[in-house]
């Protein structure tokens, strides 16, 4: 796994999106499961509890992939950096409309767009193959 930029993106991601998840919970008590308006997880993160599950999902599947095979944590970094980089821009339209299920704020865009960056960069740039034979 670690001679794999993708399987080591993925586990260290998973791992951290997992933490992030169950961390979300200690600030989101009498918070709604939809809010858009939610607790401050490390004072500048805001979260409500959809949102901290969302993060235990991503952070399943981010850690499963990695741990799984190299092609795997290709396509999960992949596909979990373009729905990153779409959340990332739209989430700056949703703040201060009903849609904001997320209860996002100006932090979670711009740690959507860095996370989005490095997934998206590793996925496409890392364990290409070559002639021919695939990595594992």
């Amino acid at each position: 796994m670690s001679s794999s930029p993708n399987r080591l993106l993925g586990v260290i991601f998973g791992a951290v999106y997992l933490l992030v998840g169950l961390l979300g919970f200690a600030v989101t008590g009498g918070v709604g499961f939809l809010a858009t308006k939610g607790g401050l997880l490390l004072g500048i993160f805001m979260v409500n509890p959809f949102h901290n599950v969302a993060h235990l999902l991503i952070g399943a599947v981010l850690l499963i992939g990695g741990l799984i095979s190299v092609r795997a944590a290709k396509t999960v970094n992949i596909i979990i950096g373009a729905a990153y980089l779409l959340l990332g821009i739209v989430g700056f339209f949703l703040v201060g409309t009903s849609l904001n299920v997320l209860a996002l704020n100006t932090f979670d865009h711009f740690l959507h767009l860095v996370s989005a960056i490095l997934l998206l960069g590793v996925g496409f740039a890392a364990d290409r193959q070559t002639r021919g034979v695939a990595t594992a």
